[in-house]
């Protein structure tokens, strides 16, 4: 089963409130639309409409349900879909077909840390429908070992391993004048001053080491410590990578095109590097999946969307990173929850495989 964090529990409705709420949220988010007491009716409740409609204005007082506009209908508030999914939504397991889908494009071998974090986000944009998020993590283990490894007259492959093994794999364009025993200079020094220390760390102290490098080592070398460091730390600009795919997904929903400023504000969010993994950082300490709805979270509160996320970890339990789906807050709950948990599982056994 899902593992799922409920944020709240359920307050106390009686069994016709519930009902009709369930049936409410049900609808809307399978179309979109308010719902009201004539298309109740005919889900099968077996009360007259007037008793529905006293039900309904109840729930709207207790802030769960909203009309918009002059319409007769209710759509469910925030808050209203926070009780729906913490209390009243059935999470089945996933898809048998959707497993399918993601062990064959993320379990396969061969794929480097980049690109498995990348097929990630298109994986849970293509399947959710939502714009697919994947924070790279941070890296605060030690380093086991460094190599430059040649694979052509201009080009070499920089491979990091780390104390919790780890495997970090950088292609680097190789200036001319490089020779293997250059390689060699250069993962030697790299091991002799990198060895057990975390790579963040070690890069904010090495300036005046990389002052002697240049005097120590040739040129060649003393210029491949310093793109390998800028490689694997990602460079001063870019320590964390945040991938983000399929923001035209989001232009699909059925009220985008009337609501063209929210989609606009969201489209703003998602520029938002450090917030969106500085979000993704905190669910790193979930034991499951978390839901964000519209001002839970400072970052989405005028946008009014929903975040679905998960964190990936090794079998070991060290968590990686985290991944997970953002989209309209009228979002398929019940099938993109099994999706986001069922991707970091396979995304977290997929890189840690690559470390053993």
């Amino acid at each position: 089963m899902t593992a799922f964090m409920p944020s709240a529990p359920l307050p106390l409705l009686d069994q016709r409130a519930r009902d009709i709420f369930r049936r409410i949220v049900e609808t809307y988010l399978e179309t979109g639309e308010p719902v009201g007491s004539r298309t109740l009716s005919l889900t099968g409740v077996a009360l007259s409409s007037a008793s529905i409609r006293n039900t309904m204005q109840d729930l709207t007082l207790a802030g769960l349900l909203a009309s918009p506009h002059t319409s007769a209908g209710r759509i469910p508030t925030h808050a209203g879909l926070r009780l729906f999914v913490d209390g009243l939504l059935e999470i089945g397991d996933l898809a048998a077909e959707d497993r399918r889908e993601i062990d064959a494009r993320l379990a396969g071998r061969g794929r480097s840390f980049d690109e498995a974090l990348g097929e990630a986000s298109s994986l849970l944009s293509g399947l959710a429908g939502g714009a697919g998020i994947v924070a790279s993590p941070t890296r605060e283990a030690g380093v086991r070992h460094v190599e430059f490894v040649a694979l052509g007259p201009d080009q070499a492959l920089a491979v990091l391993v780390a104390d919790d093994g780890t495997v970090e794999n950088r292609l680097m364009p190789l200036k001319p004048g490089v020779t293997p025993s250059s390689l060699q200079e250069a993962s030697n020094f790299l091991n002799a001053r990198l060895k057990g220390r975390p790579l963040s760390e070690a890069r904010r102290e090495m300036g005046a080491e990389l002052d002697a490098a240049r005097r120590e080592l040739d040129a060649a070398a003393a210029r491949l410590v310093e793109e390998g460091l800028a490689a694997w730390s990602g460079g001063p600009d870019r320590e964390r990578a945040l991938i983000v795919r399929g923001r035209a997904n989001l232009l699909q929903d059925r009220g985008a095109v009337e609501d063209l400023e929210r989609v606009r504000t969201l489209f703003d969010d998602l520029e938002q590097k450090e917030q969106l993994i500085g979000l993704l950082d905190g669910v790193s300490s979930a034991e499951g999946v978390r839901i964000f709805i519209g001002a839970e979270t400072r970052l989405f509160s005028l946008s009014g969307s929903a975040v679905i996320a998960a964190p990936y970890m090794t079998d070991r339990r060290r968590v990686i990173g985290a991944l997970g789906v953002i989209g309209p807050t009228r979002l398929n709950y019940a099938r993109i929850i099994p999706l986001v948990d069922y991707t970091a599982r396979v995304l977290g056994r997929m890189l840690d495989g690559q470390n053993t």
